[in-house]
């Protein structure tokens, strides 16, 4: 399935798994690939948040949802996810958001997967997904943002 990727989706799948390590995740999540698209400029302009903003504000729910279950969040930092030789698994959650996106590739018939229809399946997912509170907690408004990626597909 990755073959249809085009190199900037690569390259956002990637900084994914990146962020994913450096939260000290096992798994790569919907908020990871939006992490990962965030790396994008381009994407990055037009959600209106950047990677380091965006990274802020996870961390802010993160310490949230600690601080619900009684855990003070304080210094904590994740630890490193350790390095294996094998891939790290995407979530549920990430797989059902590549599937959307091969299918918002497919019926746009559309050669490869771009970024911007990683980030359509993404404005899809509706909270408590991770990616979706992200967004919220971004004050991105979802309809706008999906409003500008497909008027350039017209």
């Amino acid at each position: 399935m990755f073959e249809k990727f085009g190199q900037p989706s690569r390259n956002a799948v990637q900084y994914g798994v990146e962020e994913a390590s450096r939260r000290g995740d096992r798994r790569i999540g919907t908020e990871h690939l939006l992490l990962g698209l965030l790396h994008d400029q381009d994407t990055a302009t037009v959600i209106g948040v950047g990677v380091a903003e965006a990274r802020t504000k996870a961390d802010a729910l993160d310490a949230k949802a600690l601080d619900a279950i009684g855990i003070p969040f304080g210094d904590f930092r994740p630890a490193v996810a350790p390095r294996k030789l094998t891939r790290t698994p995407l979530t549920s959650g990430a797989r059902s958001v590549i599937q959307r996106t091969v299918a918002l590739t497919t019926a746009e018939r559309s050669r490869r997967i771009m970024p911007r229809h990683l980030l359509l399946a993404l404005l899809e997912r509706e909270q408590p997904d991770p990616a979706a509170a992200l967004l919220v907690e971004c004050g991105v408004n979802a309809e706008e943002v999906r409003r500008k990626l497909i008027a350039p597909a017209r």
